[in-house]
């Protein structure tokens, strides 16, 4: 924790700032070890502190590390304890609720709003983050080995999510609570597979289908993400000929990640095959992303970014293609960079057929 809040501190001070404040909960907990309702400050010299409403406060105190807890009302009173406490600092937080941001800069001049600091310092990840994610994606695998053994013709897509949260729930991995679905787990059969965000639906299995399973969950905070696609008895030529370009993309996609490789050369190492094997309109995403207390976080997988890979990162290589109204594809791992790159997850890439 005090290498993260110097690494903290050392890219606020590049922006010409010397107080951290921090409202998102992700946030909040790489800087205190708390996860919840409160803000978190922290201060030249990594004197941290915590302010929550007295609901909070108890577990505030059991959770973080080396923080102070203040006590303030919800809403306004926490605002105004924040502002007695840091009103002659030079500040960067990652509030952008203007109300708030407005209220801030009546009392404190020297305030500006910026997740740099925050991103920066998260992108890399230290040796207990690396453990979690291990972890994290150990428990997806076991998933995967559960769809091998439960998927079955007639089930439903929304009763293999069942299952599959049941265990996941028992191993202490939960939802990542992503805005963006109302499902925790992706499970696409058929043609909604062709849906690369598919909500996860009452359809039931048939004979021919391909299965796109996207696990994406939270252990001990931090999103371990990972992707198999499952056959359900014998699939058509097209669907395992797509099936083999996409394996064959992915492979040479994590076969390019390394320190100071560019990450849309990741993309491009991807993308080009599937474009070769002229499937490059079905290829309709990124090729990855960053993971650790979001979801998606830095560095984009892209061709459209320009980020050098660095020494334990954590990213997605997730290569797809999608035919409307018939099947959808995408294999997908989270790894650490590394010389040789550490791939988290062990589950098959052959296509395994139910």
């Amino acid at each position: 924790m005090k290498e993260r809040r110097r690494n903290l501190l050392k890219f606020a001070n590049k922006i010409g700032c010397d107080t951290l404040v921090a409202f998102e909960p992700e946030n909040l907990f790489y800087m205190t070890g708390f996860w919840g309702e409160a803000i978190g400050v922290l201060e030249k010299g990594g004197n941290t502190t915590i302010i929550a409403p007295e609901l909070e406060v108890g577990r505030a105190q059991e959770e973080s590390k080396n923080c102070n807890v203040l006590t303030g009302e919800r809403g306004v009173g926490l605002i105004s304890s924040l502002i007695k406490k840091i009103k002659k600092n030079k500040v960067c937080t990652d509030c952008n609720d203007f109300s708030i941001m407005t209220s801030l800069k009546k009392s404190i001049p020297k305030i500006k709003s910026s997740t740099e600091p925050f991103y920066n310092s998260r992108i890399i990840k230290d040796e207990n983050e690396i453990k979690i994610l291990k972890k994290g994606s150990k428990i997806i695998d076991n998933m995967f080995d559960i769809c091998s053994k439960k998927m079955k013709i007639g089930q439903k897509e929304s009763e293999l999510q069942s299952i599959l949260m049941g265990y996941a729930m028992e191993q202490q991995m939960f939802d990542t609570g992503y805005k963006s679905t109302l499902n925790p787990l992706i499970i696409a059969g058929g043609p909604n597979g062709a849906l690369p965000h598919a909500q996860v639906t009452q359809r039931k299995f048939r004979r021919g289908d391909l299965v796109v399973v996207d696990l994406t969950l939270r252990y001990k905070g931090y999103v371990s993400d990972s992707t198999r696609t499952f056959a359900i008895g014998k699939i058509s030529h097209d669907a395992a000929e797509a099936y083999e370009i996409v394996k064959e993309s992915q492979r040479l996609g994590l076969k390019a990640v390394k320190p100071t490789v560019n990450t849309k050369d990741i993309d491009l190492a991807c993308r080009k095959y599937i474009e070769d094997k002229k499937y490059g309109k079905y290829f309709i995403h990124s090729t990855g992303h960053g993971i650790g207390l979001e979801v998606h976080e830095l560095p984009n997988i892209s061709y459209r970014s320009n980020t050098q890979l660095k020494e334990n990162m954590a990213i997605t290589v997730e290569p797809g293609i999608y035919i409307p109204n018939k099947f959808g594809i995408r294999i997908e791992d989270s790894l650490i960079v590394k010389q040789k790159p550490i791939v988290m997850h062990k589950f098959t890439k052959d296509l395994v057929t139910i």
